[in-house]
């Protein structure tokens, strides 16, 4: 448990008291007002009216944050390659065949009950004790994801995703060979109405945009490197199929006989590019392809010859 105690100064006059509680604490102002409504909060001594109230110079502002609650989620020992790793952040090399979050079916074989073994020092995301995913690989595409350690980590890495500022650049290898050598895919991703299971470019879905540039033209593939503005689900692998040419392997939207068969989900997040949430220090990471990754590309390769 936390205990906290500020004193508003003038340059605080005038601050919703969530906003002024989520600056101080660093918690996000939802968490702050769940806090308030267990009472966690005093104002002078007395309960604040309302989360909204203006904050005056002289309060004397006492927050008390409870320890996380445990998750669900087991601790599991995993062997993750950890790229990088301090009190706000780890990036990991996420393997093939790995759920990012618990889900039907994978209850305690994710990342995230890995990383609930492999860090020691996870301080809570909105009070429950568990790594904050900001943003989700499939459990078949490989490479580079960041998850937040604590809610100030969190808040600001979401934000990265949401004004486009944070990089993920993959490499994907693609079915046949495309008209151009570079473009974009802005077409709007929802639910695919005749399977739920699926994605689609759909009228009336959300915001999505891909920029791809070619690397390398093979005989039968073409391998690409797409660069995501926006992060919808399987974005890549849909927004790809819409121009006729799926990801190799790609069980859900490619073809049924690959060109590149046999072969997995030829989709990796090479590159990672995010400012640091405390120090705002620019980071960036790059992990190679995995090693069936790299034997599909030489076998498509030595189709020249």
């Amino acid at each position: 448990m936390k205990n906290f105690l500020w004193t508003a100064t003038k340059d605080d006059e005038g601050i919703r008291l969530d906003a002024f509680l989520a600056r101080e604490s660093g918690e996000s102002r939802s968490r702050v007002q769940n806090l308030m409504q267990e009472g966690r909060v005093a104002v002078n001594g007395a309960p604040p009216k309302k989360a909204g109230q203006a904050v005056s110079a002289g309060d004397a502002i006492a927050l008390t944050i409870p320890d996380p609650e445990p998750l669900t989620a087991l601790p599991v020992e995993m062997d993750i390659p950890i790229v990088y790793e301090d009190a706000d952040i780890v990036v990991v090399n996420k393997p093939r065949d790995l759920v990012t979050h618990p889900a039907a079916g994978h209850a305690q074989d994710t990342l995230v009950n890995a990383l609930l073994y492999a860090c020691d020092d996870l301080s809570g995301i909105g009070g429950v004790l568990r790594p904050g995913i900001v943003h989700r690989l499939d459990k078949d595409t490989t490479g580079l994801i960041v998850v937040a350690k604590n809610d100030r980590a969190h808040l600001d890495l979401a934000e990265q995703i949401r004004v486009h500022s944070a990089g993920r650049v993959y490499w994907a290898l693609l079915e046949g060979h495309l008209r151009e050598e570079s473009g974009r895919v802005e077409a709007p991703i929802g639910r695919n109405p005749r399977d739920r299971k699926k994605m689609a470019v759909v009228p009336g879905g959300r915001d999505a945009l891909t920029n791809f540039c070619v690397r390398e033209s093979l005989p039968r593939t073409t391998l690409v490197e797409c660069r995501l503005v926006t992060g919808r689900t399987h974005q890549i692998r849909v927004h790809m199929a819409s121009l006729g040419h799926p990801v190799c392997g790609d069980p859900l939207y490619g073809f049924r006989k690959s060109a590149a068969a046999p072969c997995p989900l030829m989709l990796h997040a090479r590159e990672l590019h995010i400012r640091h949430p405390r120090t705002g220090q620019e980071m960036n990471f790059i992990a190679e392809p995995p090693e069936d990754f790299l034997r599909v590309l030489e076998r498509e390769r030595a189709r020249k010859t």
